[in-house]
């Protein structure tokens, strides 16, 4: 069992996070999707957990201008090569 997984659990804390980060949130129910903007830059992602993993990209690069693909990072090309499971360790929630 994972300290902690993306679940239903995780929406409105995923929310109250970005809107302490100072982003914009809403519920685009036309499309279904959750959205967040901050300074013209804008996102969406189906579940809010999902919503605050690609501003952690965006945050992570820190773009100042946009063009194509500027959150792509190829290399390391890891998604075909990734373990199918992890390398041995204790789970902090088992730790004393």
């Amino acid at each position: 069992m994972p300290a902690l997984s993306a679940h239903a659990n995780t929406e409105n804390t995923a929310l109250v996070i970005l809107t302490k980060k100072g982003y914009q949130v809403w519920h685009d129910t036309d499309a279904d999707v959750y959205c967040a903007e901050k300074e013209g830059w804008d996102f969406s992602a189906s579940t809010t957990t999902e919503l605050l993993g690609v501003i952690g990209i965006f945050e992570f690069h820190k773009p100042t201008v946009f063009k194509e693909y500027w959150w792509s990072i190829q290399v390391p090309w890891i998604i075909e090569s990734l373990s199918e499971q992890a390398q041995k360790y204790t789970p902090v929630w088992k730790k004393k």
